[in-house]
């Protein structure tokens, strides 16, 4: 194997933090070209489909490669814009440079955040060459996903360990496995939701939609569906409303097999005959309005609702970079960075500065044995 080393590495130089912020990931253009690979990534992570390989592949690349990529372009297409492209992509860079910023000012120093997509670009490995070019060598990894799922958060543990294990000089690592149950993280939630209200007006039932993931995998031991289901719960206790006006629904099932249930699209269709023609939605496991939120959500299930019946169908957007998210998340990366450098204010950095020149004197004397390969 050959490693990937930091030939520029310069002894002395100041360690830095680094951040590594990672989302799902979207097609570089909503063409069939583009999506088909972007496509063909995303399923043939064994996390995503638990299958055994030599038919998942067959299935995957005889049947689901070849009808799936140009509807799903359809999709993007309806999402996409001219400017900024992506919406899931605009949004996390959006995240990603405000993050930056509050942790610097946090901190007090230079932080570096990179942005990765767990398919797709940017990728996880140019986001951990980028934080390598920046001297990082106290790596915390935030994977965007508040409640974890063996289908994300681990997903993108096996990423970041796998680029690691081609790196000759890893750095210090720490990985946040979810956030759901903060109270910051709630708290913001519960923000949005009343601003909607003000802004809005409340409609009859608050709808909190979640991603799904196939019934066995959380049988298996998965607690996404847990999870879910109090985020919720922590969400109504904040908001002081009662339990019978909030409703937890699972929306992007795919194929045949059982998926958690109640399905949105299900519940969207049923709601009007339930007497609720007002309703709210949010989708709290997404931190960025993506094609799933957008196109899925305020297009499809819109839809669903408002042809059976539904009068009001007010979408309250994800959280994306909101100011009160932004600070959240870097409390979040503040608490998991205990112990580091940066996190001590009351560290004297006059000292660390004269230990690194100490460093760079001995690294300077030590050149001409280097180059000659005799002892020093």
């Amino acid at each position: 194997m050959k490693y990937i080393g930091t030939p520029n590495h310069e002894h002395g130089t100041a360690a830095r933090l680094g951040v590594l912020l990672v989302n799902l990931g979207t097609p570089e253009a909503p063409e069939t070209g583009p999506v088909r690979r972007y496509l063909a990534e995303f399923l043939s992570d064994p996390r995503i489909i638990e299958a055994p390989r030599w038919l998942w592949k067959i299935i995957l690349h005889g049947v689901i490669l070849r009808i799936r990529p140009a509807r799903s372009a359809k999709a993007y297409r309806e999402v996409w814009s001219e400017q900024s492209g992506s919406p899931l992509l605009s949004i996390s860079r959006q995240q990603a440079a405000a993050l930056q910023q509050d942790l610097q000012q946090r901190f007090g120093e230079p932080v570096t955040v990179a942005l990765g997509m767990r398919y797709g670009q940017p990728s996880i490995d140019s986001a951990i060459a980028e934080l390598e070019a920046a001297n990082v060598r106290r790596l915390l990894v935030l994977p965007m996903y508040p409640q974890y799922s063996g289908t994300t958060t681990a997903s993108v543990f096996d990423a970041v360990t796998q680029r690691l294990q081609r790196t000759r000089w890893i750095p210090e690592m720490r990985f946040i496995n979810q956030y759901c149950d903060h109270a910051a993280f709630i708290r913001s939630l519960a923000n949005s939701v009343r601003e909607s209200w003000e802004a809005n007006g409340r409609g009859e039932l608050l709808v909190t939609s979640y991603h799904g993931i196939p019934q066995r995998y959380v049988l298996d031991g998965d607690p996404y569906f847990c999870l879910c289901h109090k985020t919720s719960r922590l969400l109504a206790e904040e908001l002081g409303i009662a339990s019978d006006r909030i409703r937890v629904v699972f929306q992007s099932r795919v194929g045949r097999e059982e998926w958690l249930r109640p399905y949105c699209d299900d519940t969207m269709k049923a709601l009007p005959a339930e007497g609720f023609k007002s309703i709210d939605i949010m989708s709290p496991a997404f931190s960025a309005d993506c094609l799933e939120t957008i196109e899925e959500i305020c297009g499809e299930n819109r839809e669903y609702f408002e042809e059976n019946g539904g009068e009001r169908f007010q979408y309250i957007p994800c959280l994306n970079d909101r100011p009160d998210h932004i600070a959240f998340l870097g409390s979040l990366v503040e608490q998991h960075c205990q112990g580091w450098p940066e996190a001590d204010a009351q560290r004297d950095r006059q000292a660390q500065e004269q230990q690194n020149k100490a460093t760079a004197e001995r690294a300077a004397a030590m050149k001409p044995s280097f180059a000659s390969g005799r002892p020093n």
